[in-house]
């Protein structure tokens, strides 16, 4: 593949794969939980605590009975646990991506005997085949998940969080780098006061906690 056509590739790539979104963080709210609103990416970065274990929940507090009947359905032993589980990642090794469901549209349909000079090249279906099929495993972004402690003030306290595969630029030449383009939301219990020390009221609350589900390839 000439110079000119790999430019070209990589062109094609940056504008059919871009895509940008606007993303959630937790946030308080008047009502009994804490509602999203926007924020610049995701994961949803470390909330910044008070130190003071006056604002811990007791050991009468953390009842598993109770706030399992609290949180009801909304537990997901998917992407949460109430003991530490194995802190592992939950993606294969980069080489080992197995790719699922049919090639993406903006890749299938990539032209790659056309130059940006109006000449033709001739590529044949078993060497296009495969140049396309090296790029879809090239270009693909998946959610590396980790077991995340999100501390006592939360339960159940350990929640599965998803980050974009981030180890090299997922595009050929180098430059764009995968980014979440999808998330779903999980509810958690949090241990809310209100109040300083002896005048303080403190509560479990619900809380929707966004977890990144897709990342692409983007500019």
């Amino acid at each position: 593949m000439g110079f000119s056509q790999t430019l070209f590739v990589y062109a094609l790539v940056c504008v059919h794969l871009g895509v940008s979104q606007h993303y959630l963080r937790l946030r308080p709210s008047p009502s009994d939980h804490f509602r999203p609103s926007p924020s610049d990416h995701l994961p949803v970065p470390d909330l910044k605590e008070d130190p003071d274990p006056e604002y811990d929940p007791r050991e009468q507090d953390l009842v598993e009975r109770t706030l399992r009947k609290r949180l009801g359905s909304n537990f997901d032993p998917n992407f949460m646990s109430i003991s530490p589980p194995m802190l592992v990642n939950f993606s294969a090794p980069d080489n080992q991506v197995k790719l699922q469901g049919p090639m993406p549209n903006d890749i299938k349909k990539l032209d790659l005997t056309e130059t940006p000079y109006g000449k033709r090249l001739k590529v044949g279906k078993k060497a296009r085949r495969k140049f396309l099929q090296w790029l879809w495993t090239y270009t693909h972004c998946p959610v590396v998940y980790t077991w995340k402690d999100l501390g006592v003030r939360f339960w159940p306290r350990y929640m599965k969080e998803g980050n974009c595969f981030s180890e090299r630029s997922c595009s050929f030449p180098e430059g764009m780098s995968c980014k979440p383009v999808k998330s779903i939301t999980k509810v958690f219990l949090r241990w809310y006061c209100q109040g300083f020390l002896k005048q303080k009221y403190c509560t479990w609350i619900q809380v929707q906690y966004p977890i990144i589900s897709e990342c692409k390839c983007s500019c």
